[in-house]
Order: structure tokens, then C-alpha cells, then sequence
């Protein structure tokens, strides 16, 4: 049996289980639309640590840490620190959430700008955030399942074809069980995921002669490699200082996650998740030493994405370069599900409601299904339409969702905070972000990434506008003060 054979064949395995395992979790839902989007509030804490993690783990870490690594040398070691940011909120931030959701029955992120700053033109503007800087995100797991299936297969299963077998699968699955179908089947990819990486990595420093030989050769070769701003003269640290923010608090804010806050079970659960999720980044290790030995192996690479697939068809045996692979799709997949459940969710119960005030529970429901297909294929196309650097990307994507952290924390935090001071926050972080993002030629001040300049911008006009007296708010004073002492006086 051929290499491009056995790869299909582990291929088909990993559609199947995830397929099988929606299926059974279809058996237990309840039909109704608070079980298909936050599972009934839930989810116990192995399900939300797997699905967490997979979910924020994904094509942007499994190829294009990969990738980073092996054209921009040590610049993506910041992963080790936002891992552990990311983890420190989603335990301060989440709790909250959780609590403030589970006592106004939140559904989405909407729900609780809408009725904590009593705007729902600021709900609004939150919903179309989070579809426009989604959709590049689930497009960035399309393309790096694409790009590993087509390269692996010796180009035999073209991209385009690749890409519709993934979207094909996910939209079966999380149609027939939803949240629940999604949770249950990143436990399935989380654990190929974090495995995958791992053995990557000490696979190829092996070929090189090992670890201590493989950066002694680096050294040699090419020392700018090891060192920053890297190999381009780019990736300095402010690049550093951008990406530690951006990355994790865009992810916090991404719908995905946001749901994952309000599905949980018990408070409790959020304790452990700053360690977990700090653990989980050693795995980039693998990552690191297959980005190193990939710089020596295959110098010149023309697509730095596809040097995982390139790496295992040229040098690992055929039963370990197929469950790489099997590794590699799971990262995908365990994303984008989730990303196109959150969108369905965002746009059903935010946008579609707002028209259609009358409909019946599992009428939504059946909406929340078709927006998946739909979504899905806007994805798809824009897999193929568009391409570009994974990370580049989702750098972009993530941009745009971190923006929401400033009137969120605002929300949790800050008795001052006003709908006027976060409409205009948004707005003006998100318009540089735009600009500088389609205007290669303006950069912002000392290098930081656009995503960051226009951070900062939102959290200065959120706060000097919120100071003005005349949009001071007094009853989104109140009901901040309200939910806050409620939230303090259940420990949360």
C-alpha cells in the first residue's frame, strides 16, 4: 500500500469518529435552543478544558507556529507567555461571565453588552464585529487542513477538494449534536493535537542528529536564526509585546470561547483552567524543533505553511507521517467547529430574532443549522479566493475580537463605564485597525502590530469619552454596581 493511499485511508478515519460521535451526542440533547448553543449551561470541566483548549489551539498553532518558526526563527516563543495570559483570564474574566450569564440567561456576547450598558445599538455593533473578524479565522482552518491534505497526498486530493471534505464533516456533525457534539469531539482532537506536537518535534531534531546537534548547526549556519528580530529583521520585541496581547485576548473575545464561558457547569471549574492552559504550551516545543530542523532540511521553502506536510512526506515513515496528519486535521477541525457553531448562535439569536420576534424554539434551532451550512460556505470560498500566511491571517482576525476586551472589562470592572464611551471606543480602534491593515505602506509608532495600536486608541477614547459628564450613564452605573455586588457576594 502507497503512501497516498494509507494517507487517504487515516483521512476517512478521522471524518468518521468525529461523525460518529456527533451522532451520539444528538441522543442526548434536548432540542431546545439553549441545548444547542451553551448545552443546557452544562458542561462539566473535562469537556471545557478540551474544548477550551482545542479551540484555541488550531491551525494557527499546529502549521503556523510551524511555519514561524521556520522563516522568522524564535519570534513565536511569546506563545509560552499568552498561553498563560490567556489562562489567567479566562479565570477572571470567564467566572464573571459565567455568573452574569447564568443569572440574566445570556446566550451570546450580545445579551450581555445589550443589557449591561442598556444599548442595544452597542450589541450590535459587537455581533458585527465578531462576524467580520470570525469568518478569517475559520478560513485560516479550511486553508491548513487544505494545504496538509493536498501536500501529504503528493497533490493527489487538490486543495479545493480537501477543503470541502472538512467543511463537509464538521457542518454533519455539529447539526445533529451542537455544542455538546462539539465539546465531545475536541476531547478526541485535543488529545491527537497536543500528542502530534510533541512527537514532531523530537522526530526531526532526531534526524538531525538531535537537539544539542541541531541548534549547534544553527548557530553555525545561521546565527540570526536564534536570535531576534530574527532572520528578516523582523519580529522585534514590540512585535513580541503586540502579539502577547493580541493573540489571547483575541481569542478570549471570539464567540466561541465567549459561549464556552456561559456553558459551564459550576465556577468552579474556571480555578484550574490558568494552570492547565499554561501546562499545554510546552507542547510548542514540538512546534519549535520542527520549525529548526525544517530551516536545515528544506532551506528556501516558497510556502513556509506548508512545511509540516513537506517534512513528514520527505522524512518520517508512512504510519507516523499518517497520524501526523490525523494530528494536524484535528487541529483544524477542533476550531473551526466551534467557530461555525458560534457564528450561528451570534447570528441567530442576535440578528435573526430582532426580525423575527415570534418564532418558535425549534425554529431557531432549524435557523441555527442552516446558518451553519451557510457560514461554512462562505468560509470555504473564502479559503480559495484569498490566501496568505496563516498567521498573518489570523493575526488579522484576532485583531478584531480583541478590541471587544476593552468595553468587556469596562463592563466587569469600571462603575464609569458608558455605552457612548464603548460604541466610540470600538469604532475608532477598529477603523485604524482597518486602515493600517489595507494601508501597508502607514505604519504605527515603534512597530506595533496595527492590532495593537488600535487597542490602545479603543481603551483611550473608551475612557476619555466615558470621563465626559454629559454621556455619563447613571443607570448603567447601577446595574454595573447591581451584578458586581451580586457577583462579589456569591464569591464569583
Amino acid at each position: 500500500m502507497n503512501q497516498e493511499v494509507l494517507v487517504i485511508l487515516i483521512i476517512g478515519g478521522i471524518m468518521f469518529i468525529p461523525l460518529w460521535i456527533g451522532n451520539l451526542a444528538g441522543n442526548y440533547s434536548s432540542g431546545s435552543i439553549e441545548d444547542f448553543f451553551i448545552q443546557d449551561r452544562k458542561m462539566g470541566a473535562v469537556a471545557l478544558y478540551f474544548t477550551v483548549a482545542a479551540t484555541w489551539w488550531s491551525s494557527f498553532a499546529f502549521l503556523g507556529s510551524n511555519a514561524y518558526f521556520y522563516s522568522l526563527g524564535p519570534v513565536y516563543w511569546t506563545a509560552i507567555a499568552w498561553n498563560v495570559l490567556f489562562g489567567l483570564m479566562y479565570y477572571l474574566v470567564g467566572k464573571r461571565v459565567w455568573f452574569y450569564g447564568k443569572t440574566n440567561r445570556y446566550i451570546t456576547p450580545s445579551d450581555f453588552f445589550t443589557d449591561i450598558y442598556q444599548s442595544s445599538i452597542l450589541g450590535k455593533l459587537v455581533t458585527c464585529i465578531m462576524l467580520l473578524f470570525t469568518l478569517p479565522y475559520i478560513q485560516i482552518q479550511l486553508t491548513g487542513g487544505a494545504y496538509l491534505i493536498h501536500v501529504a497526498t503528493n497533490h493527489l486530493i487538490p486543495r479545493e477538494m480537501a477543503g470541502l471534505l472538512f467543511y463537509a464533516v464538521i457542518v454533519v456533525y455539529v447539526w445533529t449534536g451542537g455544542l455538546r457534539a462539539v465539546a465531545w469531539t475536541d476531547i478526541f482532537y485535543g488529545t491527537l493535537l497536543f500528542c502530534g506536537l510533541i512527537l514532531i518535534g523530537f522526530h526531526f531534531s532526531g534526524i538531525v542528529g538531535g537537539i544539542s546537534e541541531l541548534f549547534n548547526t544553527i548557530q553555525q549556519v545561521a546565527p540570526e536564526h536564534l536570535t531576534l528580530p530574527g532572520p528578516t529583521g523582523r519580529g522585534d520585541e514590540l512585535m513580541w509585546i503586540s502579539m502577547f496581547f493580541i493573540t489571547p485576548l483575541g481569542a478570549l473575545m471570539g464567540p466561541p470561547l465567549w459561549i464556552r464561558m456561559y456553558a459551564a457547569r459550576s465556577p468552579r471549574i474556571f480555578n484550574a483552567m490558568p494552570l492547565l492552559l499554561s501546562l499545554t504550551a510546552i507542547t510548542y516545543l514540538g512546534s519549535m524543533l520542527l520549525g529548526n530542523a525544517g530551516f536545515l532540511l528544506e532551506p528556501g521553502l516558497q510556502d513556509p505553511d506548508t512545511i509540516l506536510p513537506v517534512m513528514l512526506y520527505k522524512y518520517a515513515p508512512v504510519p507516523f507521517a499518517s497520524f501526523i496528519l490525523v494530528c494536524g486535521a484535528a487541529a483544524a477541525m477542533s476550531t473551526v467547529n466551534s467557530q461555525l457553531h458560534a457564528l450561528s448562535a451570534v447570528y441567530t439569536m442576535d440578528l435573526h430574532t430582532s426580525v423575527f420576534h415570534k418564532q418558535k424554539n425549534e425554529q431557531l434551532v432549524a435557523v441555527g443549522r442552516w446558518m451553519l451550512l451557510i457560514f461554512a460556505a462562505v468560509a470555504y470560498f473564502m479559503s480559495i479566493l484569498i490566501p496568505g500566511l496563516l498567521i498573518q491571517i489570523g493575526l488579522v482576525a484576532l485583531s478584531g475580537t480583541a478590541q471587544i476586551i476593552v468595553p468587556t472589562l469596562g463592563a466587569l470592572f469600571w462603575k464609569k463605564s458608558t455605552a457612548t464611551g464603548a460604541i466610540t471606543g470600538l469604532v475608532g480602534g477598529i477603523a485604524l485597525l482597518l486602515f493600517l491593515t489595507f494601508s501597508p505602506a502607514v505604519r504605527p509608532l515603534w512597530g506595533l502590530h496595527p492590532g495593537m495600536a488600535a487597542l490602545i486608541v479603543n481603551g483611550f477614547l473608551f475612557l476619555t469619552v466615558s470621563m465626559i459628564p454629559s454621556c455619563k450613564d447613571i443607570q448603567v452605573s447601577i446595574r454595573i454596581n447591581e451584578l458586581r455586588s451580586l457577583a462579589e457576594k456569591h464569591r464569583v
